[in-house]
């Protein structure tokens, strides 16, 4: 997958980076065998940008994009979602600033709470991270 920090940078803008990883994938796979895959960010600062980088997806034929739905908002992933389905595309859910709202003891959002409004808005699959979390245990 992008790293959830990778959107579209000055040394690695987001449409160079798709095309990249789409001929890498395809020549994987073509002296492979295997089936080879990988998640495009499509998250940005706005909705009908994070749309164009669906529909280039898309067009390289790469079946999945990854959205990190609490930076960018309910309504923005409901959006993606909607274009995502309606095209046949999986949207992968990043949690990206879930640590934020769902590590402290005494208030906050329980992850549990987070995941299931993420698939009432619309995401096909959860990044759920390591058992102990991130830099613990």
């Amino acid at each position: 997958k992008d790293d959830e920090n990778v959107n579209s940078q000055p040394f690695m803008r987001w449409r160079d980076r798709f095309l990249f990883v789409a001929e890498a994938i395809y020549k994987s796979q073509a002296e492979t065998g295997e089936v080879k895959g990988h998640y495009l960010n499509a998250t940005a600062g706005n909705v009908d940008e994070m749309i164009k980088r669906a529909v280039c997806a898309k067009e390289l034929g790469m079946p999945i994009v990854m959205h990190d739905y609490l930076t960018a908002g309910f309504t923005a992933n409901t959006t993606l979602a909607h274009y995502c389905r309606d095209h046949g595309l999986l949207l992968h859910i990043h949690r990206a600033m879930h640590a934020v709202i769902d590590r402290q003891e005494n208030h906050g959002i329980h992850f549990r709470v987070l995941a299931k409004a993420l698939r009432m808005s619309g995401g096909d699959h959860l990044h759920s991270g390591t058992v102990v979390g991130k830099l613990e245990g």
